[in-house]
């Protein structure tokens, strides 16, 4: 389910980066490489160079906190970038507190899960 067929014909994955609202929804959709990570400058950037230096992903969705960590130079790079193609996602703002993965999948997919 996470994989895509690039412009070269060549089978690439899907990535997902950021908070854990936006990962752990993609997760639930089946998308296996899914990153949480911090708002440290650093780890963002080593995390989004590996991925794209990787050439496993076609297709890179990122939260809009991932972009706005990046230096500048390195962003504009990743915003020309078309293979991987990176794509920036809002975040959930408002009054964020830990759920059940039962109720974010309500929340975010509209499906119940049944645990037990």
């Amino acid at each position: 389910m996470s994989e895509l067929i690039s412009r070269k014909g060549l089978t690439r994955k899907i990535a997902v980066l950021g908070e854990r609202e936006l990962v752990m929804g993609y997760r639930l959709l089946g998308i296996e490489d899914s990153f949480i990570v911090s708002t440290d400058a650093v780890e963002v950037n080593k995390t989004l160079q590996r991925l794209m230096s990787s050439k496993e992903f076609a297709l890179i969705i990122a939260s809009n906190s991932v972009r706005y960590a990046l230096s500048e130079g390195f962003r504009e790079s990743v915003e020309a970038s078309i293979e991987p193609l990176v794509l920036f996602m809002p975040a959930f703002e408002g009054n964020i507190q830990e759920e059940s993965i039962s109720s974010l999948a309500r929340r975010v997919l509209g499906i119940s899960i049944q645990m037990g």
